[in-house]
């Protein structure tokens, strides 16, 4: 067996193979044995016809087809090795050059890893991590609990305004006839929740329990359905109840009831804490996105077609069985979202390039400043991890295979990489 590179462009790599003649021979032998049993001739038992008999009936090149199949993989593999290339996606057959006794010469096309090139990733302006929570902070997040701590009680004469819940019963009608669909008993609507057709709700504002009001509205033409889209509509609505939201004072005692502390100050000074640290997570994580693009900003590559294809089936793969296992299948989510196909194959390749761009930078920047995983941190990468999915970590540890323990490194070195560039960003 031999290869050689006939040409590299744009990161795709034109490679000759040549399979020895009796190399391909014993390829063309084996394809014998696993197709001879298909084969009736008279005067043969099945799968007994010789294969030079069979050659001699359907032609020499009979068995080329599955020969070129069981040849290739090892003669593709031993040229990647002789070549020196990492291939990043599906090779492709370009052409036959020579096929027979005297041996097989194919010409293979594959996308293979892309060279970059860094620019400048020291130094990036990422302003403080740092965050002083003020009263505003806390108060926001008191509201928050207060609403949540909240129970509703029926107003007898209220006028409904917008928050409020009112309890309906209603029933849609196009020129005079009912719809499908259009009818409901008892149902609570929060009035501004937008749960309704655009319009709905806005007009049951000032309503009162005991009252019946007209409400017309327009369905809007993206109306999932389509006989009632853009069509004008009557609904018959009666308003049962009005509720209000009636929430508890804060003091002490909202402090007991809602949390392990026995004042409201204790409280304060809690959430207090815990927005410093929400807000200083959400700062850092910004700031890894923003060193890590300014990194591939700067950098010089081209990513192949064919490995951006490849990571965007992969990807489309793994969406689609998602949504299955949720009991949705793809023309469901279309309809659902009001997307198409192509937006979200547009959305799929776009979140591609991005990663890829990403990995491949990241993954530059860990050879240039010889980045390494010790044994130490890949252990505490391991135990994490198995502590993560509550699992023994020794046994998680005993079922690992080589190539599990090489992810766990390389994650310890993408970590490393990153806090790198953040330790070199302006603050």
């Amino acid at each position: 067996m031999g290869s050689n590179v006939e040409k590299i462009e744009k990161n795709v790599a034109t490679i000759k193979i040549e399979v020895s003649g009796e190399d391909f021979k014993k390829a063309v032998t084996q394809a014998y044995q696993k197709n001879k049993s298909k084969f009736n001739i008279d005067g043969f038992r099945k799968g007994k016809v010789p294969q030079k008999i069979i050659e001699q009936r359907f032609g020499k090149n009979v068995f080329y087809e599955d020969a070129i199949d069981i040849a290739f993989p090892e003669a593709y593999l031993q040229a990647i090795r002789d070549n020196d290339l990492e291939p990043v996606a599906r090779p492709s057959m370009e052409s036959i050059e020579k096929i027979g006794d005297d041996g097989l010469t194919l010409i293979i096309s594959v996308a293979i890893m892309p060279e970059v090139e860094l620019g400048e990733y020291k130094g990036v302006e990422v302003g403080s991590l740092e965050y002083d929570p003020t009263d505003e902070d806390v108060d926001a997040e008191l509201t928050q609990m207060q609403e949540q701590n909240s129970r509703l009680v029926s107003i007898a004469d209220a006028k409904a305004k917008s928050g409020d819940t009112i309890v309906i019963d209603f029933e849609g009608f196009m020129n005079d006839v009912a719809f499908e669909g259009g009818k409901a008993e008892d149902h609570s609507l929060v009035l501004g929740s937008g749960m309704f057709i655009p319009g709905f709700e806005d007009q049951l504002i000032g309503a009162a329990k005991g009252d019946e009001v007209d409400v017309t509205v327009t369905f809007p033409e993206e109306y999932q359905a389509e006989d009632l889209a853009g069509q004008e509509a009557l609904f018959k609505v009666a308003v049962k109840d009005v509720k209000v939201k009636e929430m508890a004072d804060l003091d002490d005692e909202f402090a007991k009831d809602v949390s392990e502390f026995d004042t409201l100050e204790e409280l304060k000074a809690d959430l207090k804490a815990k927005a410093k640290e929400k807000r200083e997570n959400a700062l850092l994580e910004e700031a890894k996105v923003k060193v890590i693009d300014a990194a591939v900003e700067s950098a010089t590559f081209e990513i192949p077609d064919e490995m951006v294809q490849e990571e965007v089936d992969k990807s489309l793969r793994d969406f689609e069985y998602q949504l299955q296992m949720q009991g949705i299948s793809m023309a469901d989510y279309f309809n659902y979202t009001n997307m198409s196909e192509e937006d979200l194959m547009g959305q799929i390749k776009e979140d591609v390039n991005t990663r890829l761009s990403r990995d491949l930078v990241l993954s530059k920047i860990t050879e240039v400043e010889n980045i390494e995983a010790g044994d130490e941190d890949v252990a505490k990468e391991i135990e994490d991890q198995a502590k993560m999915y509550n699992m023994d970590v020794e046994k998680f540890k005993s079922t690992m295979t080589e190539d599990q323990r090489e992810y766990f490194a390389n994650a310890v070195k993408r970590r490393k990489t990153i806090d790198l560039l953040l330790e070199e960003a302006k603050k």
